[in-house]
Order: C-alpha cells, then structure tokens, then sequence
C-alpha cells in the first residue's frame, strides 16, 4: 500500500531531513527495507537516520558494504544496518542473526531482495530513486499500520 510519496529530495540535505523526521517515529521491532539502484542515496539515508537516533549529527556511520551489518546502541535501542548486496542466497540472512534483530530492533536493511522468504511482512519500505539534477524522489510503502506514524513526514 502507498503510504506516501512521491516526495521530492532535491539534495542530500533534503533527503537526510526525511530521516531525521522519520527516526523519532521508530521503536524495536521496526524494518525499514531501503530499495533503489545504485547511488539513489539508501546509505545516505540510512547515516542520517543512524545520527539522528543517536542524537550525534557527526557520528561515524560506516557503510556496512563490507561488513554486511553495523550495530549502534544496545537492548531496546539498538539499532542494526545491513546491506545485503553481497549475500548470495536468503540463508545467510540467519546467519548474521538479522532474523532476531528484526524483531527486537530497528533494522535499515539496504538490498531487501536479497531477504527471500525472510521478508518481514510488517516492514515499512521506502524506494528511493534518482531524479534529474542529483535530485531523488522517495516513495514509502508498506502495511496500513504504518499510515498514522508517517502524517506529516513530508514537511
């Protein structure tokens, strides 16, 4: 179900100012599934939405193409970010324990083809893609119960 969008991001700014609204909105047990070609600015997205929970606009946020996940806070708080690009089959999903996290965290989980059956039917998905200029637009996505938490989050 469309939830919202499309929503125009004409720089980085804009798009790291959609993540800084939508952080507060989220709690344990959360999946944002983050879609879009190459450079349609997933990582961008998922970093500004890591410093916004954090509440440290400069913390270090490593893209986690080379570890496959990244881990901030703890319990509760913990907030988990995976980039599945380099998975070669959906069982390696259980294997970096993104199966738990999914459902006791805040996961951001870049490449959500590569979930397969894991697909949390709950998740919340926001397809970004490039515009002309270096614009991108985002488009979120998913059950109706996410609806009311994103009234307001293009502006």
């Amino acid at each position: 179900m469309l939830l919202a969008g499309p929503l125009h991001l004409p720089t980085e700014a804009d798009t790291a100012r959609l993540a800084a609204r939508l952080a507060p909105r989220l709690g344990p047990g959360d999946t944002i599934l983050l879609s879009g070609p190459l450079g349609a600015g997933k990582s961008a997205f998922a970093r500004a939405l890591i410093r916004a929970r954090l509440d440290d606009p400069a913390a270090e946020v490593p893209s986690p193409t080379f570890t496959l996940v990244q881990t901030y806070g703890e319990g509760g708080d913990s907030l988990w970010h995976a980039d599945l690009y380099r998975l070669s089959h959906p069982d390696e999903v259980a294997e970096l324990g993104l199966l738990a996290a999914m459902e006791e965290a805040i996961c951001l989980i870049e490449w959500p083809d590569r979930l397969g059956p894991f697909t949390p039917v709950g998740a919340l998905r926001l397809d970004l893609e490039p515009a002309p200029d270096e614009a991108r637009r985002a488009t979120f996505s998913g059950p109706a119960g996410w609806a009311p938490r994103l009234g307001g989050l293009d502006g």
